[in-house]
């Protein structure tokens, strides 16, 4: 507990205030091998927290008791990721009414008699009058961390007055309170982020963020929350725009344990897995593909990811060709493998293995992908390879011309027995050869695997053939796809960019972009593909928090003044 609220940050000294008193030769930016020139940077953002973020932030707040009373707003997918869509989303009326029924929901459990001694700070003098001095302390510290940002005195009092006008209607104190409360959880300035931009001390004629911007970036960024008291007291005394403060905020929050949160939300993102919540698979063919399944693939995936690249530090690429993974019971009868929980438990997580040469190497074999792009009944290479392209090499690949008749391409008699004779017929037509080109070669190699991830050799009866090969290199299978992948330039140079943009929450600038390619992806490269390494390095680096006019904005000003 903390000032009567409960924060998991909060376990960490405030140490940042100490650092109030820099002298100027330590205030600037961390030095990470990342300087980029001024006009590397882009524009302050508002983005609508995702209901990922709104869920973290309540329970960071007031605990994993409280339950929420109604429904999102759909997060929205711009550049493959709802932390951009985020950027570009707002808030129907539908919407608003179940912000704000949500809103109530919460307030009256906060101020539930039952739960008033662990949320709020004081009592107030009499149960049946306002107390404006405790309704401050209370509306004060909460807000702080809903807003990321101390309230202006107009708001409190805004909020305080509103509380008292409903206590004196009701005659009961803690009505009244929840009602300031529920404005606190509905007001734009929780459900929305907005960045402020201010003129750069340091550098006269540049704009960067203000802390408490920087503050909620940062902790975005990394943790997928609300920044925490420690965060929040960095911002307020300026700390976070010194060299010393922001090296230690940065180096304080990727050794949290609520790292593995950030890092989860970003996979997440950038991996689609939002699609689990609309996957279906045939029940009479895959009756093993349950909504248990679905969302046992999807935390696979995550366990892998996290032991790889945050317990061991790793390297990224080898995510592709990595043996070790994580089972339950469900997903190795999916996948055909023997797994033993302890216990005989059906849902229990146990490390996992393949055996050297096997196919299933890598997260490509997951269920998370193979089941993930394929239609219900069937597998999809070309879904497959598509999706290797977009989500994982940040190429663009065009969408099929909406006149193609698939008819001949789904009947076997006319086509062919596998997937591979069927896909060699389709592509002859000369306008679909292009993109099955960029598309098939790769997604043929994980025809090892239905649409469910159960793993299988033959096709009708047929041998498959998972020979392919991706810009010139080939492979006899899923292995030789994962180290193909692990070897391309591509993939590495993608998750910088999406790293990137899902921090800043929007598209990189031309600059930007050139900075990345031509810094960020070196010491990428320098630092073993190590992930945190590569968050740490964004994190403290200048570029992250400046802003600058967007492309558009600035040729349309020159274009006004000739």
């Amino acid at each position: 507990m903390m000032n009567g609220f409960k924060f998991k940050g909060a376990l960490v000294a405030v140490a940042a205030v100490a650092f109030a008193g820099c002298t100027p030769a330590e205030v600037g930016v961390v030095s990470t091998g990342l300087e980029a020139s001024p006009e590397v940077g882009g524009p302050a953002v508002m983005s609508r927290l995702t209901e990922n973020q709104y869920r973290n932030i309540i329970s960071d707040v007031f605990g994993n008791t409280v339950t929420l009373g109604g429904r999102f707003e759909p997060d929205n997918r711009v550049d493959h990721l709802i932390a951009v869509g985020a950027g570009q989303a707002s808030v129907t009326a539908a919407g608003l009414e179940q912000y704000d029924k949500m809103a109530r929901t919460l307030a009256e459990q906060i101020t539930a008699e039952k739960n008033r001694a662990q949320y709020l700070a004081c009592a107030p003098a009499s149960v049946t009058m306002p107390d404006d001095a405790c309704t401050r302390q209370v509306l004060s510290r909460v807000g702080k961390l809903l807003f990321r940002r101390p309230l202006s005195e107009a708001e409190l009092n805004e909020f305080v007055s509103a509380s008292a006008e409903a206590t004196q209607k009701v005659g009961d104190y803690y009505e009244g309170l929840s009602l300031g409360l529920a404005g606190l959880l509905s007001s734009p300035q929780f459900l929305f982020r907005h960045e402020v931009a201010e003129p750069d001390p340091n550098n006269p004629g540049q704009l960067r963020l203000d802390s408490y911007s920087m503050a909620s970036r940062l902790s975005f960024f990394l943790w997928n929350t609300a920044p925490d008291p420690a965060l929040l007291a960095a911002a307020e005394s300026g700390a976070l725009h010194t060299q010393r403060g922001l090296q230690a905020q940065v180096d304080r929050m990727l050794n949290s344990p609520l790292l593995e949160e950030g890092v989860r939300s970003f996979f997440t993102d950038m991996l689609e897995f939002d699609r689990f919540d609309t996957l279906a698979k045939d029940s009479t063919i895959y009756p093993k593909f349950t909504f248990a399944a679905a969302e046992d693939a999807e935390e696979q995936t995550l366990k892998t990811i996290v032991h790889h690249l945050i317990e061991k530090n790793g390297d990224y690429r080898d995510l592709f060709t990595t043996a070790d993974t994580y089972l339950t019971p469900l997903l190795g009868s999916m996948y055909r493998l023997p797994v033993m929980a302890p216990d005989g438990l059906a849902d229990a997580w146990v490390p996992y293995e393949y055996e050297e040469g096997a196919v299933q190497a890598g997260i490509l074999t997951h269920a998370s992908f193979v089941a993930l792009h394929s239609h219900p009944g069937r597998s999809s290479p070309t879904l497959r390879g598509k999706a290797l392209r977009e989500v994982l090499m940040c190429q663009i690949v065009p969408d099929p011309p909406g006149d193609i008749d698939f008819t001949d391409f789904e009947d076997p008699d006319h086509s062919g027995p596998t997937v591979r004779d069927r896909l060699t017929s389709h592509s002859s037509e000369p306008m679909c050869a292009g993109c099955h080109r960029i598309t098939d070669p790769m997604g043929l190699a994980l025809e090892n695997f239905d649409t469910a991830a159960g793993f299988r050799t033959t096709e009708n009866g047929i041998k498959i053939d998972t020979s392919g090969s991706l810009d010139g290199k080939t492979f006899s299978d899923a292995a030789g796809l994962g180290q193909a992948l692990h070897d391309s330039p591509a993939v590495t140079s993608c998750l910088v960019s999406r790293v990137y943009a899902y921090g800043t929450g929007r598209k990189a600038t031309k600059a930007e972009q050139d900075w990345l390619k031509s810094t960020v992806q070196d010491r990428f490269a320098a630092d073993g593909y190590s992930v945190p390494q590569l968050l740490r390095r964004i994190a403290t680096s200048e570029a992250f928090y400046r802003v600058v006019p967007t492309e558009a904005k600035t040729e349309m000003a020159s274009a006004s003044a000739n």
